[in-house]
């Protein structure tokens, strides 16, 4: 989804802007624009986990058959292990576009951090901080970022985990227990939508 998608989103006039100003709003877009293609991951990643969650269901239903002395469909074994391999696949290359998606975001504070270095470094004689938009000190900016960034670090983090472990699990509520985590994101906590929707309302993306 693209900026200008966005309900209430005004691109950005980067004309009227320059330096560490143009930095941080931009760093404030590109947040905006991270966090979307986040999300669409995430939502592509937990449809193949759930996938991978009914399969390992219904094998374990197929072992119990067995047991009952059930004639095994070797086609159907076959189908069910390919299957597997694949969705298996797919949470693995769409946790890795997640993984990218983080350090792209861990970039975002590095910029701004290198923004708040420049304005420290050139007000070091005390010269009184700019204010560069609103109300916003310009290392408020860096440390909402780090703030979310690590929100999402712990998140791949267990993700990490997730993706390690549902394809070898054969107990039904653990499997449940992964697809909740995956979807709920316990790490991302609520509070970052405030934070960025005040970054974008400070940084003029938002009118307010």
């Amino acid at each position: 989804m693209t900026e200008s998608k966005s309900p209430g989103f005004i691109t950005p006039n980067k004309a009227a802007l320059t330096g560490s100003a143009r930095k941080i709003k931009d760093s404030a877009a590109d947040w905006h624009n991270l966090m979307l293609k986040w999300e669409n991951y995430n939502n592509m990643a937990f449809n193949a986990a759930n996938k991978i969650v009914n399969l390992k269901i219904s094998s374990k239903s197929y072992e119990e058959m067995l047991l009952d002395g059930a004639v095994p469909n070797a086609t159907s074994l076959d189908n069910d292990r390919l299957e597997l391999e694949t969705l298996c696949s797919e949470l693995l290359g769409t946790l890795e576009n997640m993984k990218q998606v983080h350090l792209k975001m861990e970039k975002l504070s590095s910029t701004l951090k290198g923004v708040c270095d420049l304005e420290a470094y050139q007000c070091s004689r005390n010269a009184s901080r700019p204010v560069l938009f609103h109300t916003w000190p310009t290392p408020l900016f860096y440390e909402t970022s780090v703030k979310m960034s690590e929100m999402y670090k712990k998140e791949i983090s267990l993700k990490r985990t997730i993706v390690e472990q549902i394809a070898h699990t054969t107990d039904q509520d653990l499997l449940m227990v992964y697809l909740s985590c995956w979807l709920y994101q316990p790490y991302i906590d609520s509070s970052i939508k405030v934070l960025l929707e005040s970054m974008l309302l400070e940084t003029g993306h938002r009118p307010l």
